[in-house]
């Protein structure tokens, strides 16, 4: 077992791990963020028995996490990393895209979940966002997480109701910042998009997880994209 530590220059200030047992994507991933301004790609493990010791020591930013790991997966290991280092935010990044992989990602404190093919520039700005405290669900998973939620008949009214009464808690901003958050976007490039400060940018947020009843943005969009208040 081996693990490469990568020094790049102070100026890169979102520090990136990566978790991935094939050699030739961790060379890629490397290789391709690298050459993005501001992202620095620390260190690498090939595991993630390798990978949560790296983690615990250099308390990165960002961990690029893949699901289909030996030994430890990558849900385990994403659960560990919110003990170990609770400020860490982790990306999936997996060629999964079954439904069940997606909430339970999410559900072990995955703040991202890109799939494969994803090209490096948008991956680069991904990073970013969820270094900053966005979300970001890819929407192909998106649109099929939303498609593998049906309503049974005897409950169908009844989520209905449910439904309207969230949109109808939320003001026509807090609907505006909603579409935003489920797009990933962070408090800076909401209030930028919205043409507000970000004070009340992150006003708007809070009350959206308080309207909502959830704990954090993620749980907010996946609320937003499974019951239908918002549309992906």
């Amino acid at each position: 077992m081996t693990q490469q530590m990568v020094s790049k220059s102070c100026t890169k200030d979102v520090r990136v791990i990566i978790v991935e047992d094939y050699k030739l994507t961790r060379v890629g991933l490397r290789y391709a963020l690298n050459e993005i301004e501001n992202i620095n790609v620390i260190a690498e493990a090939q595991n993630a028995e390798i990978g949560l010791e790296i983690i615990k020591k250099e308390q990165p930013d960002v961990v690029l996490m893949d699901l289909g790991l030996p030994g430890i997966n990558g849900l385990e290991a994403t659960s560990q990393i919110k003990i170990i280092s609770p400020n860490t935010k982790i990306i999936i990044l997996t060629s999964h895209d079954r439904e069940e992989e997606v909430i339970a990602s999410l559900g072990s404190g995955a703040s991202g979940y890109c799939l494969k093919d994803i090209d490096p520039v948008t991956l680069s700005n991904v990073i970013k966002n969820v270094a900053k405290g966005a979300c970001w669900i890819d929407s192909n998973v998106a649109h099929l997480a939303l498609k593998l939620f049906p309503k049974p008949e005897n409950t169908e009214i009844m989520n209905t109701s449910s439904n309207f009464d969230a949109k109808a808690k939320l003001t026509e901003r807090e609907n505006e910042v909603l579409k935003l958050l489920v797009q990933g976007k962070s408090n800076t490039q909401i209030a930028q998009e919205l043409i507000v400060s970000v004070h009340t940018a992150k006003a708007h947020v809070c009350s959206i997880l308080q309207k909502l009843c959830v704990d954090d943005r993620v749980q907010a969009a996946v609320k937003a994209i499974k019951e239908g208040i918002v549309s992906v």
